[in-house]
């Protein structure tokens, strides 16, 4: 008996919808690229992308804890001279609370073709709707 691996055509997808309010930032990230990379299924393979789509909804609503609120700071770079560009977390918050979880995720996915596909698959939402109603996602709740 050989050893089984999944391949990408065979792999049934589904729809998680997880909703972050009052929930914690990493915890948060954590699940859903779990969901993502696919391992909480049984034919889990790490060379293939296993995972399922997953929606989060009311990424504005999230928290952090301690004193990450204030010193949590997050870096981009242009690529030219004096071009490092700083905003803290309360700053991200309020411009664009969907690209916190985003990032969060996707520190958390393999840094390669195979991370970027995964990637692709996570939606983030501000608010309560989403536009993914007519795949009927399965609510996940998490421990507060």
């Amino acid at each position: 008996m050989g050893t089984y691996y999944a391949k990408t055509g065979e792999v049934p997808r589904e729809w998680v919808l997880i909703d972050a309010a009052d929930q914690v930032l990493g915890r948060v990230a954590s699940e859903a690229a779990q969901i993502l990379k696919g391992k909480r299924k049984p034919q889990y393979t790490p060379h293939v992308d296993t995972g399922d789509f997953v929606v989060i909804v009311n990424a504005d609503k999230i928290k952090v804890t301690g004193a990450k609120a204030t010193d949590k700071v997050y870096y981009r770079h242009s690529g030219f001279p004096g071009g490092l560009k700083s905003e803290t977390f309360e700053e991200a918050m309020e411009r664009h609370p969907e690209r916190v979880i985003e990032r969060a995720v996707k520190g958390m996915l393999p840094k390669n073709t195979l991370g970027r596909a995964m990637g692709k698959k996570l939606k983030v939402y501000a608010g309560p709707d989403h536009p993914h109603k007519a795949q009927n996602p399965r609510e996940i709740k998490l421990e507060a």
